[in-house]
């Protein structure tokens, strides 16, 4: 580890978190020992955590002390984590009927994040600052297990409006003195690709951290354009928020010169998983409870695949209990070569964002379309098939108040991605079509990159 990274990873960023109240240094202390734990050490630890989490949610967020009580649970008597299965699924249909309930009556200071979750359908929930902590000391020790750390050079490719958009002055000198830098991953047009490759060979960074179907669009391009990416001393690429596929990890780890390391999460259930260096996906079993369910609902032994349902325990000012997050995985029973004794989450399937090709030939990452309709608040859920690029259809489950000014307004926002010449035909569903394996897919483009 260099001087630099030392004095930040050691000095900077912890004088950044304690100044945001953010207990995170600790917590990443407490979770590099625990990941060493025995299963039946951290099973114990789990079940306590668990129960100190229920009865706290239970005095203080009144949807779930509803669900407590009618369920039968009694927070302190809790004598296994699998006593948590007497309770209902928490939907996403319930946080938006209960955002109020849910909230902590006692929570202060929580953040408002809105996100399309996998079918595109808005959803509004609120984080407090132990969730944040926890999540980032989590990202944080899986960082570690690479031999890199906060403060070593790294480029994020990354799209969201909540990060591009904060890109103040505050902001951008503390990335300066954290070495980290952005680069938009909504446009892949020839132009900007060739900018992207060149900023990464000037800068030499010690990791890239984004969404992989970007990434490997980057190695992609640097490959046809004859360019060398694997000689500037990356360590690893850390990717997130898609489905990582088999041919974009071996892209990616040809054109850089370095392992993929896969992480999974979301924005509403947290950093569930880091994959290690010896190729597990390490649940953070310390915050996080991880189920896999059946279609109707059983929970399933580890080896099968079903829905991945999430209990973060350090949700307490607004309680993710038993979520349904929409993604489909497997659980393994057999532990990691690591010696960890984090619980391994074998494969996580189902989810994955296209690129799209606006009239002029610029590849655009899919969430350039998605957030304009996951911010009109009347759209109830939406699916986009990108037929050529001339015709790109917009599938609309209506929510009160939706109408013809939406309408336009989706009209506008794509051909303001995708050309003003595109046709966008917007059609009024009663439901979304899926695909025809039964998975759905909010951004279909029918046009090869």
């Amino acid at each position: 580890m260099g001087l630099y990274t030392k004095f930040v990873s050691s000095v900077l960023f912890p004088l950044q978190e304690r100044a945001k109240a953010h207990d995170t240094v600790r917590v990443r202390h407490q979770m590099e020992s625990s990941q060493w734990w025995s299963p039946e050490r951290l099973a114990a630890y789990r079940l306590e955590r668990l129960r100190r989490f229920l009865s706290d949610v239970a005095g203080h967020s009144p949807f779930h002390a509803r669900r407590f009580a009618a369920s039968g649970l009694v927070p302190q008597t809790l004598d296994t984590i699998e006593a948590l299965q007497c309770l209902p699924f928490l939907t996403k249909a319930d946080i938006r009927a209960h955002t109020d309930e849910l909230r902590a009556d006692d929570a202060r200071d929580l953040a408002r994040f809105n996100t399309g979750g996998s079918s595109g359908e808005p959803l509004i929930f609120y984080i407090g600052k132990e969730r944040v902590t926890h999540d980032v000391a989590a990202k944080w020790r899986a960082t570690r297990w690479w031999d890199v750390d906060i403060g070593d050079r790294e480029i994020v490719v990354w799209g969201s409006p909540i990060e591009l958009g904060a890109q103040d002055r505050v902001r951008l000198i503390r990335d300066t003195l954290m070495r980290t830098e952005l680069l938009p991953a909504f446009e892949m047009s020839d132009a900007k690709l060739d900018q992207f490759v060149a900023r990464i060979r000037e800068r030499r960074p010690k990791m890239l951290f984004g969404y992989p179907s970007a990434i490997s669009h980057i190695a992609k391009h640097a490959q046809r354009r004859g360019t060398a990416l694997n000689d500037l001393g990356l360590k690893v690429v850390f990717v997130t928020s898609e489905r990582l596929y088999e041919h974009q990890r071996e892209l990616i780890e040809s054109a850089f010169g370095c392992p993929v390391a896969n992480g999974y999460g979301g924005r509403d259930a947290g950093f569930i998983a880091h994959q290690c260096p010896s190729g597990s996906m390490h649940i953070t079993a310390e915050d996080i409870i991880v189920e896999i369910v059946s279609p109707d609902g059983r929970v399933l032994p580890a080896g099968e695949s079903g829905e991945i349902v999430v209990t973060h325990m350090a949700t307490r000012d607004f309680p993710f209990i038993r979520y349904r997050t929409g993604d489909v995985g497997v659980l393994d029973d057999r532990p990691c070569a690591c010696g960890r004794g984090l619980p391994v989450l074998k494969e996580i399937q189902g989810r994955s964002t296209d690129f799209v090709i606006a009239q002029d030939g610029t590849v655009m990452h899919g969430l350039s379309l998605i957030y304009i309709l996951r911010d009109i608040p009347t759209v109830a859920e939406f699916k986009i098939v990108q037929e050529s690029r001339e015709l790109t259809q917009v599938f609309v489950r209506p929510g009160a108040g939706f109408g013809s000014s939406e309408q336009h307004r989706i009209r506008e926002g794509l051909q303001a991605r995708l050309g003003a010449g595109v046709q966008i035909d917007v059609r009024v569903v009663d439901a979304i079509p899926a695909e025809k394996s039964g998975k759905f897919r909010y951004v279909v483009s029918k046009i090869a990159a």
